[in-house]
């Protein structure tokens, strides 16, 4: 039986730190693009990632944002000649371990445990993206807007004596990308909630003051933040 406590992130950080050095990326660096050749997987050791595409017309959409200790493989593994299937910029200062596509697809496929690892990484991330989904399009812009604000308490929620401090600096323009909105339609929706006092919102950071409002709103069924988080 696999450790409860194995992961597959833990397993390639112990397997490839001894192999490849630490990788210092500044703030708004691009990791790859789509359509660009997959050669590498990346492990984040530390900061935070988005990772989404950008639409013919220029809009670009945010699919999720990661933090520490995350996997990132977005290519159709085993695959001959793969392309990256969306794009992905830092958020922040990060550091990653940069591991060549060919060494990662080795290791899973003579590793059981490891494989096992990878296969329930695999569905906690098909769960969330499904949840994801469901929120967005159920909800309509201002419940997806509600729902992306859950996640993100989930994820980057901090406690404060005003309520869940969202650790992550986001632009209006960049949470309408994550809610696949347009910009006017999220500052109208954020305003409503100011004046509501349900949040706050000082130098690009967000506080949630009534979380139980928004879970309300959008008919939250609880899940756990494993799969209810932004990434």
């Amino acid at each position: 039986m696999q450790d409860p406590h194995f992961s597959i992130y833990s397993s390639m950080v112990q397997f490839f730190q001894k192999k490849e050095p630490i990788q210092k990326f500044k703030s708004g660096s691009v990791l790859f693009q789509e359509k660009d050749p997959a050669q590498y997987v990346y492990l984040l050791l530390k900061g935070s990632i988005a990772l989404g595409r950008v639409h013919l017309r220029g809009k670009e959409f945010i699919l999720k944002i990661l933090n520490d200790r995350e996997l990132i493989v977005e290519y159709q593994l085993f695959k001959a000649n793969p392309r990256y299937q969306f794009y992905s910029k830092t958020l922040s200062d990060c550091e990653l371990l940069v591991i060549k596509r060919e060494q990662f697809e080795d290791f899973i496929l003579t590793d059981p445990e490891a494989m096992n690892a990878f296969v329930s990484w695999l569905s906690t991330g098909y769960l969330k993206a499904q949840m994801k989904c469901q929120d967005l399009i159920m909800n309509g812009k201002k419940g997806g807007l509600y729902s992306i604000l859950i996640r993100l308490c989930n994820t980057y929620g901090m406690k404060t004596e005003d309520g869940i401090l969202i650790d992550l600096p986001l632009t209006h323009q960049e949470l309408a990308n994550l809610t696949y909105g347009t910009r006017e339609v999220i500052q109208r929706s954020l305003k409503e909630l100011r004046e509501k006092d349900i949040i706050l919102y000082e130098n690009q950071m967000f506080t949630v003051k009534n979380l139980n409002y928004l879970k309300e709103e959008v008919d939250c069924q609880n899940c756990s933040f494993e799969i209810c988080g932004i990434n």
